[in-house]
């Protein structure tokens, strides 16, 4: 059974949410426990949001609090553990929250003003590299104003502060449980969030319980959440054929998808939720690597790849290509490497690499990861490879690792060319540009670009009016095309898949698309 989501989908799942705020009634008329049980292939690689830019922040949305976050169908962040939050001048250099009144963290301690300029102010004395101390560049300090008030102080005007605030990695965290200086690594979770993690073994399983302390914007419809974690594709499809899952976010390969959608055989009794997805897919390409470091070797890799043929060949229709790093649905979204280098050309490709005085095919290493994409990145990468050595002008070799021996190799400078996706902080260009320009750029390699990042994206933090900006980041794709640091190759869509007596999938998603387990319930059988 295949769904897209609609207006009208929404609208018979509220009457539906409407049933199961009742909860599920036993024979005898008692409330039932509602449990549901989540597979994904997507495991954290900390438990701690100073050190999360990553999938982490999947676990961390359902556990933690931020002042402010993206409630499903929301476009701007909305208050959660603050009651308000607003600039308090014209030039978006002052903001400033007041929080909820009793509010308090798992361990029992006050989430007080002070506690949420620690959790803040300690990602900064933390700095992990290629962490979210990026995400803070225009952040000068942070003040309070007694027990409920929070003021943060900005360098430079940025109205995008407040979308930052909402993401994951500005979680509130209980000072007397994280140092300010250290990492948190005991396999704990002191937050406030709208569960409590009742226990976590890595690469196996986090055990969720309503958190009775909570008070925030999620409507919770469950009782308890248990998320497996997986490998790859094959087995977490398995276990919801068999019903040991209830759904599936993160870990469906397009055959999985294209056979959901037919609803035939063993899918016949799993439906799928398909949304406009945001994410992409990249190339890397390391400067310090003699042969990736060269500008001509990038741009032959640029004109010769061929996206439509790695789209139908790999992903079959659930994903589209992708010509720049802002994707479509984005404002100041461009097709700017299509402008540049149109269709694939193996001539075109060669004269690239004969004026370099490139003259024998080139050697480079391909590096992706095996269990945070699913199963169809290998495909993917021996689809890129045979591409290239199609021409006669490459040789490329592939490598793999799981993602947190791969994220520590890559953050070192380690490979010359990698595999990477990116799953939007929140849905703004300015997202999709700065995390991978700067000192602290997400590919663990600085990026020193100063017409981006001292002159473009300093004039779109000016304005408040997102729509407004898109010239300037349509300047900022063609120099990203000028250098082929990154080459952008696809635009994936979102799909949750579940049980039929599953409902709220059509929900679960954020604007950040993080899944919002509390959005999840078992139907009534009546």
């Amino acid at each position: 059974m295949f769904y897209r989501a609609s207006k009208q989908a929404a609208a018979v799942l509220v009457s539906l949410t409407l049933l199961a705020g009742c909860g599920l009634l036993s024979d005898s008329g008692s409330k039932v426990e509602q449990k549901i049980v989540v597979g994904t292939t997507s495991e954290p690689s900390t438990l701690d949001p100073a050190a999360a830019w990553d999938n982490s922040w999947e676990l961390m949305r359902n556990v933690f609090q931020t002042l402010v976050s993206f409630p499903t169908g929301s476009t701007r962040p909305e208050p959660d553990a603050a009651e308000s939050c607003r600039f308090t001048d014209t030039s978006s250099t002052a903001y400033r929250c007041k929080l909820r009144k009793g509010l308090k963290f798992s361990n029992g301690d006050v989430l007080d003003a002070e506690a949420v300029k620690y959790s803040i102010d300690r990602i900064s004395a933390i700095k992990v590299k290629g962490g979210p101390v990026g995400m803070l560049g225009s952040l000068d300090r942070v003040e309070t104003k007694g027990d409920d008030i929070v003021v943060f102080h900005l360098n430079k005007p940025d109205a995008t502060f407040p979308f930052i605030l909402a993401t994951p990695a500005m979680s509130l965290v209980a000072p007397s449980d994280y140092s300010k200086y250290k990492i948190r690594d005991d396999g704990k979770i002191t937050g406030s969030g709208p569960y409590l993690l009742d226990s976590y073994k890595p690469g196996n399983r986090a055990e969720l319980v309503r958190n009775p302390d909570y008070k925030g914007f999620a409507d919770r419809k469950n009782d308890t959440v248990t998320i497996r974690y997986y490998k790859d594709s094959a087995p977490v499809v398995a276990a919801l054929r068999k019903s040991e899952i209830d759904v599936i976010y993160r870990g469906l390969t397009a055959d999985d998808v294209v056979g959901m959608e037919d609803g035939k055989g063993e899918n016949s009794k799993l439906k799928i939720v398909e949304s406009v997805g945001a994410d992409i897919r990249f190339l890397v390409f390391n400067p310090k690597d003699p042969d990736a470091g060269n500008v001509a070797v990038r741009r032959a890799v640029a004109q010769l790849v061929d996206r439509d043929a790695l789209v139908a060949e790999v992903y079959r229709g659930t994903a589209e290509p992708l010509y720049s790093m802002v994707p479509k649905g984005i404002a100041g979204h461009t097709t700017s490497y299509f402008d540049a280098y149109g269709d694939p050309d193996r001539a075109k490709a060669a004269q690239i690499l004969a004026r370099a005085g490139v003259t024998k095919p080139v050697e480079l290493t391909f590096w992706y990861t095996t269990d945070r994409y699913g199963s169809s990145t290998a495909a993917e990468f021996a689809e890129l490879k045979r591409q290239l050595e199609a021409s006669g002008l490459f040789r490329i070799t592939l490598r793999s690792k799981p993602w947190k021996e791969f994220q520590e190799g890559f953050t070192k400078g380690e490979y010359p060319v990698f595999g990477r996706g990116w799953f939007p902080d929140f849905p703004d260009p300015d997202n999709f540009i700065a995390p991978f320009v700067g000192k602290d750029s997400i590919t663990g390699m600085p990026y020193t670009k100063n017409e981006i990042t001292q002159r473009l994206l300093p004039e779109t933090r000016k304005q408040s009016d997102r729509g407004a900006v898109s010239k300037q980041f349509e300047r900022a794709q063609r120099i990203l095309v000028e250098d082929v640091r990154l080459l952008p190759l696809w635009q994936g869509k979102l799909y949750v898949a579940s049980g039929e007596d599953i409902g709220g999938g059509e929900r679960a998603l954020d604007p950040q698309v993080v899944m919002q387990m509390w959005e999840l319930y078992r139907k009534a059988s009546w």
